[in-house]
């Protein structure tokens, strides 16, 4: 039986999430770990690179740390054309926000190690799986918010 109601007017099938389809809730959730990562990235990143050895810290330069949570921040939001494309074009949406969020998870476990590269090797894949991470969060309402 087909209705003549518009689709945004149709009550939800199956289960939902606070009257929205059931995908929505991962993808919220998703972003939210994600931006919680980021701007909690960006609030103890120079503290944490000033910080002496004896306290477990990098013991950098105040303007050595600098540049780094410089170029951190800015390979986040460069590195998105890029991972925008490869989310669009070679794996698309469902797929980038599942491999986006388990290479951001696998930079933040390499960060923990208690090794001195190891925050700037976690640094280094962030920003890469943050780009594939968004564009797929975006994508994903749009096309089939249902399934994502």
């Amino acid at each position: 039986m087909a209705s003549d109601a518009p689709v945004g007017a149709r009550p939800p099938t199956g289960r939902t999430f606070f009257g929205h389809p059931r995908a929505l809730s991962t993808l919220f959730l998703t972003e939210m770990w994600e931006r919680f990562s980021f701007y909690g990235m960006r609030a103890i990143l120079v503290l944490y690179l000033t910080a002496s050895l004896a306290d477990d810290g990098q013991a950098m330069g105040e303007s050595s740390a600098s540049a780094v949570y410089g170029t951190y921040n800015a390979m986040v939001y460069l590195m998105a054309l890029p991972g925008g494309w490869v989310a669009d074009r070679l794996i698309g949406a469902r797929r980038s926000v599942l491999w986006g969020g388990i290479v951001i998870a696998a930079g933040h476990y390499v960060m923990a190690v208690p090794v001195r590269w190891s925050v700037f090797a976690g640094m280094a894949w962030s920003p890469r799986a943050m780009s594939v991470l968004t564009p797929g969060l975006l994508a994903c309402p749009t096309v089939r918010p249902t399934r994502c």
